[in-house]
């Protein structure tokens, strides 16, 4: 049974990142008005959020930059252009995606840089690229992550296997990501205690990036508080890819520690989030999402569903069905 202490006490080691720009952007191809990314800037400010995730590095020559928002990109001179120097506590993240970064030329020196974090995002069978992805950024001066995607389709034996070899390397924290927001708390658990064994055996942290097809992303990310996680995404009004993230106004209202505030949290939900959904921006849970989940899927289909605006839930689950 876990420690009350680590559900109830305050936990310096405690780290919330805000991946609203990041995983709320594939909702909207990033395309966020400049209002919207101060405003969020300075409610993460206010809320006592730890990390702000402005985006991706992703590659020009792969995506068309006329076609997404500039956080897709996250150059420098855009993120200055909302956080100017930075001098606060809070500090910056982007996202390396393996095979959709040219990390060597796209990300600079850190003493070039407004970034702090570089969030490595993998699968199992891209380690190699990412451990090389987390020494560049080392050297270049920056915090590291890796997001292990996709681990509710793993053996044990491989997510074991990468633990090993992450945890020779210099990244700094490791994330449990239930990309298709499959797992159930129980699994959370047994999962938090690998990662953490592998993380302590090799002096590193461990994060979870939570999704919400059977509206557990809240749930599994606090039984990981529990289970001795210290970094945890979160968004706000759960906004991100498909049915969405663990909601930031709810993990700030959960923490304990006396920094968080999940007031400005509920005043920029009230004054953007809102307007973003009334415009037409559509994330969340909804029952395709839930069958994908559900049958341990990726959410694409329920993507196209969704843009789609197809109502025939019956049949969308005979046709996901079939896939297997």
């Amino acid at each position: 049974m876990k420690e009350v202490s680590k559900l109830l006490d305050y936990r310096p080691e405690i780290k919330v990142v805000d991946a609203t720009l990041r995983d709320g952007g594939l909702v909207n191809n990033f395309y966020f008005s400049d209002e919207f990314v101060k405003n969020l800037y300075n409610a993460n400010l206010r809320a006592g959020v730890d990390y702000m995730e402005f985006g991706y590095k992703a590659d020009r020559e792969m995506f068309d930059e006329s076609k997404f928002g500039p956080c897709k990109f996250c150059d420098d001179e855009y993120i200055r252009s909302v956080v100017g120097e930075n001098n606060t506590d809070l500090k910056i993240a982007v996202m390396a995606d393996v095979g959709r970064c040219n990390y060597k030329n796209d990300i600079h020196n850190r003493d070039e840089s407004p970034v702090d974090l570089i969030r490595v995002a993998t699968y199992l069978h891209t380690i190699p690229t990412a451990v090389d992805m987390i020494e560049d950024a080392k050297k270049k001066g920056y915090e590291t992550s890796c997001n292990i995607m996709a681990i509710s389709n793993a053996q044990e034996s491989s997510i074991t296997a990468a633990l090993d070899i992450l945890g020779k390397s210099p990244v700094d924290v490791i994330y449990i990501v239930d990309s298709f927001g499959a797992l159930y708390p129980e699994q959370i658990a047994r999962m938090a205690d690998l990662f953490c064994e592998f993380a302590d055996k090799y002096g590193k942290r461990v994060g979870i990036h939570a999704h919400n097809n059977q509206q557990l992303a809240f749930a599994n990310t606090i039984e990981a508080v529990g289970d001795g996680v210290d970094w945890l995404d979160a968004t706000y009004s759960s906004m991100g890819r498909g049915a969405g993230n663990c909601a930031m106004e709810l993990l700030l209202g959960f923490l304990k520690n006396p920094k968080y505030n999940v007031y400005p949290a509920i005043q920029f939900i009230e004054k953007h989030m809102t307007k973003l959904r009334e415009s037409g921006v559509v994330w969340g849970y909804d029952l395709q999402y839930m069958m994908t989940g559900l049958l341990n899927h990726h959410p694409n289909p329920a993507i196209q569903f969704t843009n789609a605006k197809r109502n025939d839930y019956a049949e969308f689950y005979k046709e996901i069905i079939v896939q297997d």
